[in-house]
């Protein structure tokens, strides 16, 4: 879900001995031994690491055969290949009961760019676009998606320093709006912003660029200039409202005409490194062969190719559950300042059990539909080539250390240790014949073939507890209750640094 680039290294993190989101035995266990731990005295009084500490902690890991058996073997190794655990990785196989009938391909490939959103978004579409014309294989353009993105965010956060010149520029608001500007991650809502918008095309009329793959270069450029160019903004600003002569609308009229004066670097700079691309009302010819190998072409503009191949399950007609133990379920919440287009639709998030979520995937699957969901990928996860798993029981850290990881969800969300920070789609599940209840689900990345199996992971149920966060669901799919709730329009607010607001 954007600070960074999404396809990320595991990280040694979570927990695995949870009862729910809210409590885990760990917690038991530390309560029960509040009194004692509140009568012991400190080796070192003055709060620094003392030698008499480093002996008594010596004294107690030189004691366990287990930690002397685990420092022989893990100085040598990689901790993530070494524990890995031979009964999770049988307990988990690459098989589902249910799965999207009609199978799409190839497997994409975000590259060194933080898009796996849009990835995601246009691997679920494609669906539809392959099934009614007969393609074998197929991509849409994800750069196209990726260079209206990227512009709108310039302009978003330049009318953010517009709306926010009075505050100081050292103003913790003010500061987190510059700190990663136009991150490559983006939400739900704001691709469906894009897609209203400028449509979709083909891949092959707008295809990858080297920056588009590998955007760390112009992402560094476009947010030096962008800073700059706030800070002229604010200067102007100032110098307006200084001159009684110059009304309010006088002074958002100038700035504003200021701003897409400055704008024009920032599309000069993208459009030479990204390309130009096509005019959403522009018409193009696509021409491509069918799974027969037989010609044919289609012909219209963006949003016409768009609005063909969007007609059972409209992406405008789609929103996010998510799961968050923090916040009340049966709510509606927004982030404050979070978007792409000025003025476009809202970035909304039903919150609610994680069982909704679960039953949301099923239903969409016996309907033929895959799934957009964000998750924190680099937990208790392994990526690696013909292993794809993600499941809290596949490392055994805690064995080898002799440890608990002992963090509920809401409370890595409170420290954050844990965010959205991937997208990917879900295409088949795994449910329990006797309980109805899914047990395991089917990943589509977009890192290659060379990553998981054949660029496929397993997830566990257990994994989907802890490190799922959003569930993007039609509204034919979804339950009423949920359709009124985010209908409403009544929404809690959450500050533009909550980490719901983290961008895949």
């Amino acid at each position: 879900m954007g600070s960074s680039v999404s396809k990320v290294p595991a990280q040694v993190t979570g927990t695995l001995n949870e009862t729910s989101s809210s409590e885990s035995l760990h917690e038991k266990r530390v309560g029960s031994s509040t009194s004692s731990a509140a009568g012991s005295l400190p080796l070192a009084t003055d709060g620094s690491i003392s030698l008499s500490n480093v002996d008594a902690w010596e004294s107690a890991a030189a004691a366990d055969p287990k930690i002397q058996l685990a420092r022989t073997i893990l100085a040598h190794t990689n901790i993530k290949s070494t524990l890995t655990s031979r009964p999770a990785v049988v307990a988990i196989p690459h098989v589902f009961n249910h799965e999207v009938e009609f199978k799409s391909g190839p497997v994409t490939n975000q590259k060194s760019s933080g898009r796996c959103w849009l990835f995601a978004t246009t691997n679920v579409i494609r669906h539809e676009v392959m099934k009614k014309l007969k393609l074998k294989e197929f991509q849409l353009s994800q750069s196209y998606l990726f260079f209206w993105d990227k512009l709108n965010k310039s302009n978003y956060y330049l009318e953010l320093s517009i709306e926010n010149a009075d505050r100081p520029v050292d103003d913790r608001l003010v500061n987190f709006l510059a700190d990663d500007l136009i991150s490559d991650g983006g939400q739900w809502d704001m691709v469906v912003n894009l897609l209203e918008t400028y449509g979709l095309v083909p891949q092959p009329i707008y295809p990858e660029s080297y920056h588009s793959s590998a955007s760390s270069p112009i992402n560094n450029l476009l947010k030096m200039k962008l800073r700059e160019h706030a800070l002229t903004l604010r200067a102007l600003s100032s110098s307006l409202k200084a001159d009684p002569a110059v009304s309010p609308e006088s002074a958002i009229s100038a700035l504003r005409a200021k701003k897409e004066e400055l704008m024009q670097e920032i599309y000069t700079i993208m459009s030479a490194t990204l390309g130009v691309p096509p005019k959403p009302d522009a018409s193009f010819t696509w021409e491509y062969y069918t799974e027969d190998g037989k010609y044919a072409k289609w012909e219209g503009t963006p949003q016409q190719f768009y609005k063909a191949f969007t007609t059972k399950f409209s992406p405008a007609e789609s929103f996010s559950l998510i799961n968050d133990p923090r916040n009340e379920y049966g709510k509606l919440y927004t982030v404050d300042k979070l978007g792409n287009i000025w003025g476009g639709r809202p970035v909304l998030y039903v919150n609610t059990e994680i069982d909704d979520l679960k039953q949301a995937i099923v239903r969409s699957i016996k309907a033929g539909q895959p799934v957009f969901f964000g998750c924190d990928v680099g937990q208790f996860s392994d990526s690696g080539k013909g292993v794809g798993i993600m499941d809290t029981d596949y490392f055994e850290y805690e064995q080898a250390f002799n440890i608990t990881l002992g963090l509920t969800k809401a409370q890595r969300l409170q420290t954050n240790e844990s965010a959205m920070t991937h997208a990917m789609v879900i295409s088949a599940v795994h449910v329990d014949e006797k309980t109805g209840r899914p047990v395991r689900f089917k990943v589509e990345n977009s890192w290659g073939e060379e990553s998981g199996v054949n660029g496929y992971n397993v997830m566990s149920d257990k994994w989907f507890d802890q490190f799922v966060f959003q569930v993007v669901i039609h509204k034919s799919l979804a339950t009423k209750e949920h359709v009124k709730i985010f209908e409403s329009g009544e929404k809690v607010v959450l500050p533009a640094w909550d980490p719901m607001g983290a961008l895949a």
